[in-house]
């Protein structure tokens, strides 16, 4: 008998994002494990989404995530700036399936 209403904050600058420069450390880290704790001990659905152009992240509290298989920032390829992927390019390997992070 209660009510949900959808409230978002943006995040201009995720220094997390900004300092890691990589998108596995965010999904597995942050993104992940922070919709997970605020949907099992705090009741809310929260879906994130961080932009990994400009370090910006939407939280939208009240919007349940998409299932894993179809949310657009686990099928985001490594970050260009990411020293993993960086290396992997230098010893030849594209990363995992269709060039997406292996770390995901």
């Amino acid at each position: 008998m209660g009510s949900h209403c959808q409230v978002g904050v943006f995040v201009e600058k995720c220094k997390y994002l900004e300092e890691s420069k990589c998108l596995g450390i965010c999904i597995n880290t942050c993104k992940l494990p922070t919709q997970t704790f605020f949907k099992d001990h705090m009741g809310v659905d929260l879906y994130m989404e961080p932009n990994f152009e400009d370090y910006s992240c939407q939280f939208n509290f009240g919007v349940p995530p998409p299932p894993i298989d179809t949310d657009k920032a686990l099928k985001e390829p490594c970050l260009d700036i990411c020293t993993n992927a960086r290396r992997r390019r230098e010893l030849g390997s594209s990363g995992g399936p269709d060039g997406l992070c292996p770390q995901v």
